[in-house]
């Protein structure tokens, strides 16, 4: 009796131990959740990013075209010069001296040809008569030729020498800001072998450009006209706007890497800009302002068999032992009707402004009740985080992009994805620029 009645314990206590792992311990199988969104209207582009240095948009070097000691300045650094100002001064006392010594030379051949010429016509009258031999008359006119060949070389040495005593005062060709002074009173100036720049003077500061190095890599993307923005770090908290105003043929090689100079122009009204800063610059090689929008990773979702408790899947390979896998293949439209809708788009999409952007095909998953349904649609540009819907999808569809294997609520449709590597854009929650990728699922940045 007493050995039964210890089977008795050990039996409740292994079936009370069962009953605690059970309700207690035991790992709970959580249900399996799909994450959805909705596609949405906002702002989408593709950039590229470089690096470059602010300059005015026209400066002008002033030098000196003779020789001599700087005898007075007139400007300074940072002075607002008007175009015809005087700059600088040289010293003119051997410019003067030559001047005078021309001008005395002058004179004299002068005087030379008066004599000549008086002599000439008094041997051509004696000429006439017979009364001399042509060989003095010859010589006369030979002498009152010379006379005036020798005058008009003194006058043009003497102008030459007036004009490199105007030369002695420096003015300024244009209205502008002195950037550069590289003279002081006293010093020497020597114009044998090139022009010594004396100042440097920039003609508007509140019209700047960027001299931006784009790799060549990017360079296929960059147009003429199109939108920039860039920072500088003496104002990290600013973005400055500009606009793409050339591209430079010629190629700069340094360490095997190929850049191409491109002209960014940037208003400069407040003055912020100083020249000599460098950028970082974002050049957008394509925007859609009103886009519908999909997030990229709704493009890679894939369901798998575990969907199958709670889902019915409807155009993938776990359709009624369906074998081929049918994911992201741009061969997914075999049908005529697709075909011709194709051909239909593409035609528009020529009409169109930006004739760059090619409509490809991919596959997302749209959740009805608890259907999955797999559909085709096109997409056209890309920034890594959101994808431009051309035609497939509406703002009601619901799309999967994820399943939650923790049973938690599911994503809400407006929750803003964006890449890791894009930083902050004004006017939106999402990212915009960085290497190839851009900006999207917000407003438009001002």
């Amino acid at each position: 009796m007493k050995k039964f009645r210890w089977l008795i314990i050990l039996l409740v206590l292994a079936i009370a131990g069962v009953a605690v792992w059970y309700w207690g311990f035991r790992k709970k199988e959580k249900p399996v959740v799909v994450e959805t969104e909705q596609p949405r209207y906002g702002y989408i582009a593709t950039s590229i990013t470089a690096t470059g240095t602010i300059q005015p948009v026209d400066t002008v070097s002033v030098g000196t075209q003779v020789s001599g000691t700087i005898k007075y300045v007139y400007t300074d650094f940072n002075a607002v010069v008007k175009k015809g100002q005087l700059l600088a001064e040289l010293d003119k006392v051997l410019l003067q001296a030559q001047v005078q010594q021309y001008t005395g030379q002058l004179q004299q051949a002068q005087s030379q040809l008066v004599y000549n010429e008086s002599n000439f016509k008094r041997q051509k009258s004696l000429f006439d008569v017979g009364a001399i031999s042509r060989a003095d008359y010859e010589t006369a006119m030979y002498q009152y030729n010379a006379a005036k060949d020798n005058v008009t070389s003194v006058d043009a040495q003497l102008k030459s020498a007036k004009k490199n005593l105007s030369f002695a005062d420096i003015y300024s060709p244009i209205d502008g800001t002195v950037l550069s002074r590289n003279v002081s009173a006293g010093q020497t100036v020597a114009s044998s072998f090139n022009t010594p720049t004396l100042f440097v003077i920039a003609k508007d500061l509140t019209r700047m450009q960027v001299r931006a190095a784009i790799d060549e890599a990017d360079i296929g993307n960059v147009k003429k006209g199109q939108r920039a923005t860039f920072s500088v770090d003496a104002f990290p908290d600013d973005v400055f706007e500009g606009t793409v105003e050339e591209i430079r043929l010629q190629p700069s090689v340094a360490s095997n890497v190929v850049t191409y100079v491109t002209i960014i122009n940037a208003p400069n009204e407040q003055q912020k800009l100083k020249p000599g800063m460098t950028a970082s610059i974002t050049v957008y090689t394509r925007e859609v302002v009103n886009a519908l929008l999909v997030s990229a990773k709704a493009i890679k979702f894939t369901p798998d068999s575990a969907l199958l408790k709670n889902y019915t899947i409807e155009g993938g390979r776990h359709q009624r032992g369906e074998g081929k896998r049918t994911g992201m293949k741009n061969d997914s439209l075999n049908t005529p009707a697709d075909t011709n809708a194709l051909k239909k788009h593409h035609a528009k999409l020529n009409e169109v402004q930006d004739t760059a952007i090619k409509p490809k095909r991919a596959v997302v998953w749209v959740k009805k009740d608890s259907t999955i349904t797999r559909r085709v649609i096109q997409v056209g540009i890309t920034d890594d985080a959101f994808v431009q819907v051309l035609e497939g999808l509406g703002p009601d569809d619901v799309v999967v992009n994820g399943v939650d294997q923790g049973g938690g609520s599911s994503a809400s449709s407006n929750s803003q994805v964006r890449s890791p590597f894009m930083p902050a854009r004004r006017g939106g929650s999402s990212g915009s620029g960085g290497g190839s990728s851009g900006s999207g699922g917000g407003n438009r940045p001002r």
